[in-house]
């Protein structure tokens, strides 16, 4: 029998903590849950069909995460964002995916090659749709998992963990950035030469490329965000 609608259940080999504080994750970073959101458990408690125990286990690691706030009176809310978390994920992303990039070209192999030439294939074909906003979604996933993919050889499990995170920090910044403004048009080109760049093992110039690529579409979305106000 198919699950009741909104009803959380964990997939083979996931935890139900697991599997709602992955579905809160995808909410906050596609900006479904606003920044500063406020989050009611009994509504969590409802949406989910779930006991209070694991919710609260799935809202602790957003917590932990950085993605949810708890106050002392152990109300949440959807962490706000700011100019200055974007720069530190910007510099941290540039100095830890460099770092991941270059240990992936010395140590990869041809299965690393097919599957960063795969995941580029897949991404350049729905970036040459040109600007679409519902394909923002598909998008956002493909982009993951071409950046997972150029990366997966680095040999450090923990290094892989950072980046992911931090990634994910990133994203959020980016859909935002994107649910009031036009895709850029620069991007599937550096992809590109991303890509050529780490088929030919060159890892200073593909590093550089990369922190390029992360650099600028930062520097973007900060650029659309206002300001701090300065006080009298």
């Amino acid at each position: 029998m198919a699950p009741a609608t909104g009803e959380a259940q964990a997939p083979s080999g996931a935890t139900l903590a697991e599997t709602i504080s992955n579905r809160i994750r995808a909410s906050v970073l596609s900006g479904a849950r606003p920044p500063r959101n406020r989050i009611r458990l009994e509504d969590l408690k409802a949406e989910f069909q779930v006991s209070w125990s694991p919710l609260r286990e799935a809202m602790s690691r957003l917590v932990a995460e950085g993605l949810i706030l708890v106050d002392e009176g152990r109300a949440y809310s959807v962490a706000p964002v700011s100019r200055d978390e974007l720069a530190e994920v910007i510099r941290l992303r540039c100095v830890l995916e460099g770092m991941a990039l270059k240990a992936a070209i010395e140590r990869g192999d041809d299965a690393w090659e097919a599957g960063v030439l795969s995941a580029h294939h897949r991404l350049s074909k729905l970036e040459a749709r040109g600007e679409r906003k519902n394909d923002l979604g598909q998008w956002e996933a493909w982009h993951r998992v071409y950046h997972d993919a150029l990366i997966g050889a680095c040999g450090s499990p923990l290094l892989l963990q950072l980046c992911a995170q931090l990634h994910d920090l990133n994203a959020r910044y980016r859909r935002l950035f994107l649910s009031a403004n036009p895709f850029d048009r620069n991007v599937p080109a550096e992809h590109r030469a991303l890509t050529a760049a780490v088929m030919a093992r060159k890892p200073e110039r593909a590093c550089a490329l990369l922190e390029q690529h992360i650099g600028r579409t930062g520097r973007n979305i900060l650029a659309s965000m206002a300001a701090p106000r300065r006080k009298a």
